[in-house]
C-alpha cells in the first residue's frame, strides 16, 4: 500500500519558497502553524512555535541542520525536532514530507515528537 494515500497530506509550498537561511511558515486551517526547512536540498517540517516560548522558528536563523529560536537563542535540529541547546529542552513535533516535482507535501495529521531532553536525563 502507498503510504502517501494514507493520512491528511497538504500541498504546503513549493521548493522555490524555501531557502536554507530561514524557514517558511505554513498556516494550517484549524491547527497550529508548521515550518518548512531546507537542509542539503531536503525538506523538513516541524512545529513552527518554539517549545520554550511563543516564538516563530521561521524568524530564527538556520545554520546547517539547526534553527535558533529568535527569543532566547535555544536551538533545535530541524531534521529530527530534537532540542539541542538550553533553554529549549522539549523537542519539536515533526511531520512527514515528500516532493512531487517542486511541490512540498506535508502530512499534518501524524506529527511525531521525540522524548524531551529532560525525560532522557531522568531515565
Amino acid at each position: 500500500m502507498n503510504r502517501r494515500s494514507e493520512g491528511q497530506w497538504i500541498a504546503a509550498c513549493t521548493t522555490g519558497e524555501v531557502d536554507d537561511t530561514f524557514g517558511t511558515r505554513i498556516e494550517i486551517e484549524g491547527g497550529d502553524a508548521i515550518a518548512i526547512f531546507q537542509v542539503n536540498n531536503n525538506y523538513y517540517a516541524t512545529a513552527d512555535r518554539c517549545t520554550h516560548g511563543d516564538a516563530s522558528l521561521c524568524d530564527g536563523l538556520v545554520e546547517g541542520n539547526s534553527v535558533e529560536c529568535p527569543f532566547h537563542m535555544g536551538t533545535f535540529d530541524v531534521t529530527t525536532g530534537k532540542a539541542l541547546t538550553f533553554p529549549c529542552v522539549v523537542n519539536l513535533a515533526t511531520y512527514p514530507t515528500y516532493l512531487d516535482g517542486d511541490q512540498i507535501f506535508v502530512r499534518i495529521d501524524a506529527p511525531t515528537t521525540l522524548p524531551s531532553l529532560l525525560e532522557e536525563k531522568e531515565t
